[in-house]
C-alpha cells in the first residue's frame, strides 16, 4: 500500500500457484501467490465456499508479497485478510512479518472461548499475541450458524456482499487522508482493535462475498466486480479473474482507475499545464493483490467439486 500511481510499462511478472484443497480440522492460513478452493463445512446451517488468489507486487514476488490471508472451516466460516504497510521497509523492516504473524494468531484464535466468535475479539487477541514490529489493515469476517456474516475492519481492506447481481453492502474503508489508512501497529500510535468499523448482515443461500486488499478495490471498479461474478460460478476461478483483472489494471497507466479518481477528487493530480491540455491524472495502482471470493451454500451440501 502507498504506493504512488503507477506510471510505467512493464511485462507480466507474478507467481502464482493453482491448486485445488479441502479444508481440514484446523484452520488453514495462507499468505503466498495461491489459488484455491477451500471447502468451509460445518454443522451449521449456512457455510462458505471459498476461492482465493493472491499476486504479488512485481517488486516483492520473491518475497510472496507483503499481504496475508487467513481461511477457517470453524463454525460457518472464517475469512480474513491482513495487508502489510510497506512503509516499514524504509526501517529495514519486512512488512510480510507482521501481517503474516497476526494472521497465524488469529487462526490459532478462532476457536478460542474468549472470542467467542466475535471478529472485533479475534483481532484484538491476535494483534496482542504478535510481536513482530510493523503495522497493517486487516479485516475479518465470521459466518454464524443462522446466517448472520460478522465483519471487524481496521483500514482499507474491503468486502462486498453480492445478492442476485446486486451488491447489498460494503465495507467503508477508513484512512486518515489519502493513501494513509487505518493500521494496527506495533507502535503505540497506531490503531486498536476498538477502532474497527464493526458491521453484521444476514445472508441468504446463493448469496456472494469478495473480499480482498485494497490492491483488488484501488484497480477494479464494483460493477466490474458484479459483471465478472456473473461471469464465473466456480469460486476458484472467480477469485483469479478478479485478481488478473486488478492485476491488468494496476500495470495500465491510461485506466483511470477507483485509485486515480479518488486522488483527483482529493486534489492531486496533473500539473496544470498538462490540465490546460486537457490531461489528467490516471493510472492503476501497483500493489499487492489479494481476492477471497465465498459462495454461501447449506450446510447439507456437497461442497467438494
Amino acid at each position: 500500500m502507498a504506493i504512488p500511481i503507477f506510471r510505467a510499462s512493464y511485462g507480466p511478472l507474478y507467481y502464482s500457484l493453482d491448486t485445488r484443497i479441502s479444508v481440514p480440522k484446523k484452520n488453514r492460513l495462507l499468505s503466498s501467490a495461491s489459488s484455491q478452493l477451500n471447502p468451509l463445512q460445518s454443522r451449521s446451517e449456512l457455510s462458505f465456499r471459498v476461492g482465493t488468489h493472491l499476486i504479488p507486487h512485481p517488486s516483492k514476488v520473491d518475497r510472496g508479497g507483503e499481504d496475508a490471508f487467513l481461511v477457517s472451516g470453524y463454525n460457518g466460516g472464517v475469512i480474513a485478510v491482513a495487508d502489510g504497510v510497506s512503509g516499514w521497509a524504509e526501517q529495514n523492516v519486512d512488512p510480510s512479518i507482521f501481517s503474516r504473524e497476526l494472521m497465524a494468531n488469529a487462526s490459532y484464535l478462532v476457536e478460542d472461548e474468549e472470542v467467542n466468535y466475535d471478529p472485533q475479539i479475534l483481532i484484538q487477541k491476535a494483534r496482542a499475541a504478535t510481536s513482530s514490529i510493523g503495522s497493517a489493515t486487516v479485516i475479518v469476517a465470521m459466518l454464524e450458524r443462522n446466517g448472520i456474516l460478522k465483519i471487524a475492519n481496521i483500514g482499507d481492506c474491503g468486502l462486498r456482499i453480492i445478492r442476485k447481481g446486486q451488491i447489498i453492502f460494503s465495507s467503508s474503508p477508513q484512512e486518515h487522508y489519502f493513501d494513509c489508512p487505518f493500521q494496527l501497529s506495533s507502535e503505540a500510535a497506531g490503531q486498536t482493535y476498538l477502532d474497527a468499523m464493526v458491521s453484521s448482515v444476514e445472508l441468504m443461500e446463493g448469496d456472494t462475498i469478495v473480499m480482498g486488499s485494497d490492491g483488488l478495490y484501488d484497480n477494479v471498479f464494483d460493477h466490474e466486480i458484479v459483471s465478472t461474478m456473473d461471469i464465473f460460478t466456480d469460486v476458484a476461478e472467480a477469485a483469479k479473474a478478479l485478481a488478473d483483472l486488478a492485476h491488468i489494471h494496476s500495470r495500465d497507466s491510461n485506466f483511470d482507475s477507483p485509485y486515480s479518481m479518488e486522488a483527483r477528487a482529493k486534489g492531486i493530480d496533473v500539473p496544470l499545464w498538462k490540465k490546460i491540455l486537457g490531461m489528467k491524472l490516471t493510472g492503476g495502482k501497483l500493489d499487492d493483490i489479494t481476492v477471497i471470493v465465498g459462495q454461501v451454500v447449506s450446510s447439507g451440501e456437497t461442497l467438494i467439486s
